[in-house]
């Protein structure tokens, strides 16, 4: 005999496996209309200032994300990953931490390094000017700065078929 509490679980877990496949394996959300990207003008964890406009002419993949957020934590590895498939193409990754300070993030990229660059959003003025209404959030530029596509919630960007939509840009 099943009981409820076993359809409750085997409900749960079929839940997380489809969810799991669809964030891997599909993810991005063709925008209806190219938005143009609100620049931004970030330090990094050296204190260095960094422009959105500074990565015109090539694709763009901008991550906004923080430490305590679970969904990021398992992101920001795949991201490394998909970081090292795309870096020879000329194709960008900026993580944008949302209103931690630096301390917090060093100590969080000693068991989760990142290999791109890192931006601070400490105010979360950036955050709320590009209208993200959860953690993580990823969107993808064109080389000419538009918003092409929109993620929310974890993917797995070491996958193919994922950065394949972001390799096309390229052209």
């Amino acid at each position: 005999m099943i009981t409820p509490l076993f359809k409750y679980i085997t409900l749960f877990f079929t839940l997380l496996f489809f969810t799991h496949y669809v964030n891997a394996e599909q993810g991005l959300t063709l925008l209806p209309k190219k938005i143009l990207a609100k620049d931004f003008s970030l330090k990094d964890m050296d204190g260095k200032t960094h422009r959105l406009k500074d990565y015109r002419g090539k694709p763009v993949i901008i991550n906004f994300w923080a430490t305590w957020c679970p969904p990021c934590r398992e992101e920001l590895p795949a991201m490394n990953k998909g970081w090292e498939k795309i870096k020879p193409l000329g194709i960008g990754m900026i993580a944008i931490n949302v209103g931690e300070d630096e301390d917090t993030i060093f100590s969080f990229t000693a068991d989760y390094p990142i290999n791109f660059q890192v931006l601070l959003d400490s105010s979360g003025d950036i955050i709320n000017e590009w209208s993200v209404l959860g953690l993580p959030t990823t969107f993808v530029l064109d080389k000419d700065g538009y918003i092409i596509y929109r993620a929310i919630g974890g993917r797995d960007w070491s996958s193919d078929l994922l950065l394949d939509k972001v390799k096309a840009l390229l052209k």
